[in-house]
């Protein structure tokens, strides 16, 4: 009898010490010290997302109005917001953002040029510490804003798409936001010149 309840115990003890293991948050499983978390694998690439303080938020604390829509970029959570200027839509994408607090930029602007297809060149910052780089990438698979971009009225700064998604959920820019090229596409056909930005 002793066998039996002293198996039956350990039977319990194992099951309830694996079901804690596998409730542990994933944010303990950091991988790199950056709030990071790999989320999915194949077995050509892996996708790290940021796994920290991704929530909806409401606009009125960011913006008087919602006049011409709006979208709030959150640095810290590294996610975008959306709404349209009748507040019937909102949406919310993971996003990257950039490297360091020397390459970001804080506070309000605007977008004042959307471009499908676009081209980039490095800005001369850039180019001063990266000079391997080319003077110029045309639209395509190798074009680091991916398919669509937003202009904003910071100059060298925009919301745009890339063809490398393991960057999103990241601190991975020289000062842009990115989104996966889906999530860009969609933005880009929901905002208009004149949507307010707002980077906190």
């Amino acid at each position: 009898m002793t066998d039996k309840y002293t198996s039956a115990f350990n039977r319990r003890a194992f099951l309830a010490g694996t079901a804690a293991t596998l409730a542990t948050p994933s944010f303990s499983q950091d991988l790199n010290g950056a709030d990071t978390v790999e989320l999915e694998r194949d077995l050509s690439q892996v996708v790290r997302r940021n796994a920290s303080s991704f929530r909806t938020l409401d606009w009125r604390p960011y913006f008087s109005d919602l006049r011409n829509g709006a979208v709030l970029v959150d640095i810290d959570s590294r996610a975008l917001h959306y709404w349209s200027d009748n507040g019937a839509t909102y949406k919310l994408y993971p996003s990257s953002v950039p490297l360091s607090e020397d390459l970001t930029r804080r506070g309000r602007t605007s977008v004042i040029r959307k471009v499908e297809g676009p081209s980039w060149a490095p800005t001369p910052s850039m180019k001063q510490r990266n000079p391997e780089w080319p003077d110029f990438v045309p639209p395509g698979p190798d074009n680091p804003l991916g398919t669509h971009a937003l202009y904003l009225s910071w100059t060298y700064y925009r919301i745009h798409g890339t063809h490398d998604t393991r960057k999103i959920g990241r601190r991975s820019s020289n000062g842009c936001i990115g989104l996966y090229n889906e999530h860009i596409a969609e933005l880009f056909a929901m905002t208009n010149v004149g949507t307010q930005v707002l980077l906190i």
